[in-house]
């Protein structure tokens, strides 16, 4: 069922008006047509893409109020703000606000008063909640974050299991649900549980082409972090992934000596401190965050340079993610990731002790091999990543493995070697953890070794070709490739596989990935072409400075991020046009009627020096 008036503005209208842009993205018009006209809508589109104003528009265009359920409660306010600037009604419901504040929220609702009401979805399941809905008049329900639904998903959330009952009480309301990830798998188990099987599916490329995905072998990450924001981000805002929030704590205090300004963020963190870290990620420029995943999704900062995972990802999809949150702006990045033998270790053994029967644990895994398939390949890494999400592509040149292609090497000698001293072990009754092996097979005589009478076996020395790190790849990648195992004991120890047996019999090969050696690299030079469409000579990028440094003053005195007043694409294009009226500044893309409104005058006094 249609809600829209004959005088209703186009989308088209709505986009350039209210957002300034002169045109639709990708599969925008045909996701936004389908939910103006009542239609159900499940949306597949990578950060970054455009998503907010696939829901945005039509709730702009249809009558009545669109309701945005969103799991992200400490981002509510900057979203809010983020509408206001644009001259859009917009408002939220959830547990950090006053009796007070609510009241007038639930008034201005019913009264017809919102164009959006962001609302936490474990309000749904407040008897009240549905009652206040009920007596205003609903545009849409935006379901953002859909993947939160997914079981098998990489940030599932209970509370969203209950979000079917929009369908059952508001059947004629269109609802599209809003991912930025997800597989084939994971988009039918989005549709089934929140009865959106029958919506219209838009699946986007998932390709970022802006990014260069970079995944390095261990050796000091911290330094090895430390080394690529010296060298190829300085002063640029990045985000830090890490497992535990002991490793955010230490990464953090390890950056700021080291003179990076680095702030902390875990869920063991007190509220108004993660509240505080966030907002001022946000609002300063060149700050880092260092985060376990909680961090991040729907944050949008559209200047985030890089992401690096100090720890290896459970998942692809969780991957994916975290990566996406780097070059929002269509601008170069860096997805870069430090991954070694312990990773490989800590999550086989996390796997085999996890609660929950044989089937949960074998789906854990499978996520896991995916993603260590991606760090172990020899091929392009980015037609690895898009494959996994089913989509074909062609080696991009832009990823380690284009730049500097890795060699593949006969490691079966090698593995034979390596599973036969597991072997001897085990008739012994003895199990033990890589480093132990790896002494044996070196002919280390540690004190351990010789204690253990070690020396004595068949397999002792018989690996000194090869040195401790080479051999410790070669624990990695059998780990990897399941011809060898971690043991359940909670000790790290190694265990062989069904698959062992044919390596030791000489039955199947090994093929091993031997890294390239990599040369020092400085900051890149290249730049996107969005950058190239606005050249700048030196008087306008000393215009362009100082639109920035106005941006940031007017940001500050209204409690807002930069980017909520201009993006860095909007500020460039001003200072290479010149505008000298409001009607020019109009022209300019992403200057809507709000925002011009509201600091028009301002931009050309700035512009005009």
């Amino acid at each position: 069922m249609q809600h829209m008036t004959s005088t209703a503005p186009s989308p088209l209208e709505t986009l350039e008006r209210v957002f300034g842009y002169s045109s639709f993205r990708g599969d925008q018009a045909a996701v936004i047509d389908t939910v103006v006209a009542g239609g159900d809508a499940l949306v597949l589109m990578p950060t970054g893409a455009g998503k907010s104003l696939c829901y945005q528009v039509p709730a702009l265009v249809r009558e009545g109020t669109g309701v945005v359920i969103s799991p992200l409660i400490a981002l509510m306010q900057d979203q809010v703000d983020a509408m206001a600037a644009l001259g859009v009604r917009a408002a939220f419901l959830n547990s950090t606000q006053a009796p007070e504040q609510r009241r007038a929220v639930e008034s201005a609702y019913v009264a017809g008063e919102l164009d959006l009401l962001y609302l936490a979805p474990e309000r749904l399941s407040v008897p009240s909640t549905l009652q206040l809905l009920d007596r205003g008049r609903i545009s849409l329900f935006a379901i953002d974050e859909a993947h939160c639904v997914a079981s098998w998903g990489h940030d599932f959330r209970p509370d969203y299991l209950q979000l079917a009952v929009l369908g059952q009480r508001w059947p004629a309301v269109p609802r599209i649900a809003l991912t930025a990830t997800a597989t084939a798998a994971t988009a039918e188990e989005i549709a089934v549980r929140l009865q959106l099987t029958e919506a219209r599916r838009f699946v986007a490329s998932f390709d970022r082409p802006n990014i260069e995905y970079r995944i390095v072998p261990k050796d000091n990450p911290r330094a090895q972090l430390l080394e690529l924001l010296r060298t190829e981000h300085p002063g640029d805002a990045g985000i830090v992934y890490c497992l535990s929030r002991k490793s955010v704590e230490q990464t953090a205090t390890f950056l700021t000596k080291n003179g990076i300004a680095a702030l902390p963020y875990h869920a063991g963190l007190p509220a108004e401190v993660r509240s505080s870290n966030q907002s001022r990620f946000l609002r300063e420029p060149g700050l880092v965050m260092v985060g376990t995943i909680a961090f991040g999704m729907g944050i949008d900062h559209p200047s985030v340079r890089w992401v690096a995972h100090l720890d290896l990802p459970k998942s692809v999809e969780g991957y994916y993610q975290e990566t996406g949150r780097a070059g929002r702006d269509g601008e170069p990045a860096t997805a870069w990731l430090a991954y070694g033998l312990a990773d490989v270790v800590q999550q086989r053994r996390m796997i085999e002790t996890s609660d929950g029967d044989a089937a949960h644990r074998r789906r854990l895994g499978q996520h896991l091999d995916a993603m260590l398939a991606l760090c172990e390949t020899v091929e392009c890494r980015r037609v690895q990543l898009l494959a996994y999400f089913g989509q074909d592509s062609s080696a991009c040149g832009n990823c380690d493995t284009c730049t500097a292609p890795p060699q593949t090497w006969d490691g079966t000698v090698p593995a034979q070697k390596l599973l036969s001293a597991v072997v001897r072990l085990d008739q012994r009754r003895q199990r033990y953890g890589a480093g132990h092996v790896i002494d044996i097979l070196l002919g280390n005589e540690t004190p351990r070794v010789k204690q253990l009478d070690h020396t004595t076996l068949t397999v002792f020395g018989v690996g000194a070709d090869l040195t401790e790190g080479e051999w410790r790849g070669v624990v990695r990648q059998l780990l990897a490739q399941r011809l060898l195992a971690v043991g359940t004991d909670g000790y790290g120890t190694l265990e062989v596989t069904a698959g062992s047996a044919e390596v030791l019999r000489g039955t199947r090969t090994v093929a091993l990935r031997r890294e390239a050696p990599r040369s020092p690299r400085s900051r890149p030079a290249r730049r996107s072409k969005a950058a190239d469409t606005v050249p700048l000579d030196g008087a306008g990028e000393e215009r362009f400075e100082r639109l920035r440094a106005w941006r940031s003053a007017t940001a500050k005195e209204a409690g807002v991020p930069p980017y909520v007043v201009f993006h860095d694409a909007t500020l460039r294009q001003i200072a290479a046009e010149l505008p000298t009226s409001l009607d020019a500044l109009a022209g300019v893309s992403g200057v809507g009627a709000g925002k011009l409104e509201k600091w028009g005058a301002a931009v050309l006094e700035t512009v005009a020096g």
